[in-house]
């Protein structure tokens, strides 16, 4: 479907477009149709697997959130058995993973139990992780890769009316996951910044279409959201 709709924005004579992948590698036909068109594209928020077809790709530092939640474990655990679930079709969230399994490589005392493909959305996710209890699977941690999918683990928890002491983290420090830190519900989530991220890709392509030299990806900086820091941030709104 994204790929209809750009090739409608090409029919419509539009000047640029800015590209949110929901495939990263799917999208490539229409791309491929923009370049042919002479139409600049302005990847924002996820990469997407071409990116000599795009002219800037502005995106949070991906890596680097899984890397802060990992640190933050580390920093509250001694050891865990870990659960994951994360949509690889979303390269975003591939990152983050990696991020999170790299700053644990060196620690074997950290296990991933499970890793389950295929989600971002909550209703989605709460039924990856209702399979996971039904399987009697043994877990301290659990990793989502966007926040929906670890407000959907938490619905599944609590459906199942789980005491263990679990700790959950999602990933966009977007408003729903900011009241279930604040709640207890939720240990963490690495906070994109999707408003900054917003006006530094309509200053690219103004800059770009004014013949400026502009650089090939901007990465706008993460920051974990814990309770910790939870006053620093809008509880209603976005970073």
């Amino acid at each position: 479907k994204q790929n209809e709709e750009i090739v409608d924005l090409i029919e419509e004579g539009v000047t640029a477009i800015f590209l949110q992948p929901v495939d990263w590698k799917g999208v490539e036909p229409a791309l491929e149709a923009c370049r042919d068109a002479g139409i600049p594209v302005f990847n924002v928020d996820s990469y997407v697997y071409r990116s000599d077809l795009v002219v800037c790709s502005i995106l949070s530092d991906n890596y680097d959130a899984g890397v802060q939640i990992a640190k933050d474990v580390l920093k509250k655990t001694h050891k865990a058995k870990i659960v994951i679930i994360n949509h690889e079709e979303i390269n975003s969230t591939n990152l983050r993973v990696q991020g999170f399994l790299d700053t644990l490589r060196d620690h074997p005392e950290y296990e991933v139990v499970t890793h389950m493909l295929g989600t971002a959305e909550l209703e989605v996710a709460m039924e990856f992780m209702l399979g996971i209890l039904d399987k009697g699977v043994d877990f301290d941690i659990i990793l989502g890769g966007n926040d929906p999918t670890a407000l959907g683990v938490l619905a599944a928890i609590q459906k199942k009316s789980i005491t263990k002491p679990l700790l959950i983290y999602g990933i966009d420090g977007s408003p729903d996951g900011k009241q279930m830190i604040a709640r207890g519900f939720i240990e963490g989530s690495s906070a994109q910044r999707p408003i900054e991220m917003g006006k530094k890709a309509a200053q690219t392509a103004y800059d770009y279409l004014a013949g400026k030299t502009i650089e090939k990806q901007i990465l706008i900086p993460v920051t974990l959201i814990t309770r910790d820091n939870l006053s620093d941030f809008d509880a209603d709104g976005w970073q």
